[in-house]
């Protein structure tokens, strides 16, 4: 278990590392900067750097974690990537599935193969899913993750680069929202974050406002309108 400074879980398990590019969320991507460095650190699982791989040694790691956590599934890769093994996705589930004294957040943007697997899968109601929408183009993801299985189902809105504009969220029990970070970061105006919390409010969903952003993420804070906005969905133990 690695001890995560993500504002919105606790930990991050990697079963599965590295990715490729399907959208613009995904031009600066934070995975794809760390796995080089830890590539040029020595760190076997990133070998081939960002390459997409599985790794069967570390299936059994929730299984040994005495203490209750939120556990962030794969933040170094896509758990639904095409070059994921269903086969190894349903190891991955069946994990988490024994190991139900933590909560596990799994996220993706290949929201069309979730939905495609996902009545092949075992979805207990400590496991979340959720789908990354970072403009109005991708909104679409949003129809798969509500018709995916998962008890409980959010949006990670991050990076957000534009206005999405009126938002369904029936369905959807968690929104997360925050500005892109990095030496190349896109900026995040205002308005467009607060025309989700609007929505979020009005629809009785919790919103979550992780950053600002930009080279200067900490210094730019968090704070929207003078609030932090730290709402997450109820946590529980019940299976599906």
């Amino acid at each position: 278990m690695s001890k995560s400074k993500i504002e919105w879980t606790e930990s991050t398990w990697n079963p599965v590392t590295g990715c490729s590019k399907i959208s613009e969320g995904c031009d600066n991507c934070y995975a794809e900067r760390m796995a080089k460095r830890l590539k040029a650190m020595g760190q076997k699982n990133y070998i081939n750097g960002f390459e997409v791989a599985c790794h069967p040694h570390m299936l059994d790691a929730p299984l040994k974690w005495k203490k209750s956590n939120m556990v962030f599934v794969n933040s170094m890769g896509d758990l639904f990537h095409e070059k994921v093994p269903l086969d190894f996705i349903r190891q991955v589930f069946g994990v988490m599935n024994i190991a139900d004294q933590h909560f596990y957040q799994v996220l993706t943007k290949r929201a069309k193969r979730l939905l495609e697997l996902s009545e092949m899968i075992k979805w207990d109601s400590h496991i979340w899913m959720g789908v990354t929408v970072e403009n109005k183009t991708f909104k679409y993801r949003i129809e798969y993750l509500r018709k995916a299985p998962a008890k409980t189902k959010f949006l990670s809105l991050e990076p957000l680069l534009g206005s999405l504009g009126e938002l369904n969220l029936s369905g959807i029990d968690w929104v997360i929202v925050g500005g892109e970070s990095g030496p190349r970061a896109r900026s995040i105006e205002a308005d467009w974050a607060r025309e989700i919390r609007d929505q979020c409010i009005e629809q009785n969903v919790p919103f979550f406002f992780k950053q600002w952003g930009g080279i200067h993420k900490k210094k730019n804070g968090r704070v929207l309108d003078g609030v932090t906005w730290d709402e997450m969905p109820t946590r529980e133990l019940t299976a599906v």
